[in-house]
């Protein structure tokens, strides 16, 4: 089942649970808006060459409309419009003021050079200047994109409209970004299982923890747990998985990663197959790489107790099912991974109001609203009798449901 037909079997259920009248629930499921632009640029070598650059804009009930660019190949219309959509009850989740949007263009960056990609995201801009803005849609990086892609985002803008910061999240420091935007989804993945932890009279110190992706989210979430006295005795990127019963050094591992590009060969850890390490004995497991990578084949053999869903959608419905009838708790990806948008948006707020916070204040707010929202999620659980998922969507389609009813829709 792929993301789109995932997320809005979820939201159906939720509609259902929270009794919603079918023409709103019809209502939330359709995208305010979809934009689709041609973008034809010379490449270096004075060819010109076209690439479809689209937006889709899914609902603003609640504030701006905000979510990732990325460059990849397959940019699916489907997928993107899932991806907005989940930004809408995300954003509702996390309680803060937005709604949601995702967007593209279809090319390979790596077949791209720098000036190739800075042209193209100069003419992507200016193709959509007028639909974007600080209060109307707030992009951001995703797949394929950074903060140097946003400071040619910011300064194309800016042409048009004057000065604008707040336009783009995930700048770079320089140009307005935010102290602790880099750490902040896999802090606030951390932050999320401190929360559920200590529902169950537990914390991360002394437990064993197994960590799927060593990229951004990965890394950081594994520095934090490991400083917080947690034991990693797995982990895994895309050059393979190793493993130490003792608990890994994460800090030796990231000096050891910085220096080779691996994870292989590290001393303090035995290499092991990359497959067996969603089944490997830990306490909490959680998935910070690719979606759909716990399913119905290995679902029945995990040994974790609790489930931190760091990735987008990397637990398929039927291993959802598999899951829950063994008692595992899963912390839903809506939740788990909310703290990069949290942060944005604090990114945000920052420069709206032209002044700058420490990163020690972002920290504390941060983990404010993560904790805030796992206490809001147990509140729909307890209400609706259900689990953390439904819990989370019940939640965030509320909030959605009620801004727009609120606002009077059927006018």
């Amino acid at each position: 089942m792929n993301a789109l037909a995932a997320t809005s079997r979820n939201f159906r259920q939720a509609a259902r649970l929270l009794g919603l009248d079918s023409k709103i629930e019809k209502s939330l499921l359709i995208p305010f808006r979809e934009i689709k632009v041609e973008c034809t640029i010379p490449k270096d070598d004075g060819s010109l060459v076209s690439y479809v650059g689209f937006r889709v804009q899914h609902d603003n009930a609640r504030g701006p409309m905000k979510g990732g660019i990325r460059y990849h190949p397959e940019v699916d219309p489907d997928e993107v419009n899932a991806l907005a959509q989940l930004m809408t009850w995300k954003t509702a989740v996390a309680d803060i003021p937005y709604g949601g949007a995702k967007g593209g263009i279809g090319c390979d960056p790596r077949e791209l050079s720098k000036s190739e990609l800075e042209r193209l995201t100069r003419v992507f801009t200016q193709k959509i200047h007028d639909l974007i803005g600080i209060h109307t849609d707030v992009p951001a990086p995703d797949m394929g994109t950074n903060a140097q892609t946003m400071a040619w985002i910011l300064d194309e803008y800016s042409k048009f409209h004057g000065h604008s910061p707040a336009v783009v999240t995930g700048k770079p420091i320089d140009l307005g970004g935010s102290l602790g935007r880099e750490a902040a989804t896999g802090r606030g993945v951390v932050f999320a299982t401190e929360a559920l932890l200590a529902e169950y009279g537990k914390s991360v110190k002394d437990l064993k923890f197994v960590i799927q992706g060593f990229g951004n989210v990965g890394s950081w979430a594994a520095k934090l747990i490991h400083e917080s006295g947690g034991k990693i005795v797995a982990i895994s990127d895309i050059s393979g998985a190793i493993k130490n019963p003792n608990g890994i050094d994460i800090p030796e591992l990231l000096k050891h990663k910085e220096s080779t590009g691996s994870l292989l060969n590290f001393a303090g850890g035995d290499v092991m197959d990359p497959a067996e390490l969603l089944v490997h004995e830990c306490d909490v497991l959680i998935p910070c790489a690719l979606g759909g990578v716990l399913n119905k084949e290995n679902a029945g053999n995990v040994k974790a107790k609790f489930i931190v869903e760091a990735a987008n959608h990397p637990t398929d419905p039927e291993a959802d099912e598999i899951l829950s009838k063994k008692g595992v708790i899963i912390l839903p990806d809506i939740y788990a991974n909310a703290g990069g948008v949290t942060v944005s948006y604090f990114e945000w707020v920052q420069n709206i109001q032209g002044f700058m916070w420490d990163e020690e204040k972002v920290n504390n707010e941060l983990k404010r609203y993560m904790t805030g929202a796992f206490h809001n999620i147990k509140g729909m659980c307890k209400t609706h009798n259900c689990n953390l998922r439904m819990g989370a969507f019940t939640l965030g389609v509320n909030r959605v449901a009620r801004a727009t009813v609120l606002r009077g829709w059927e006018a």
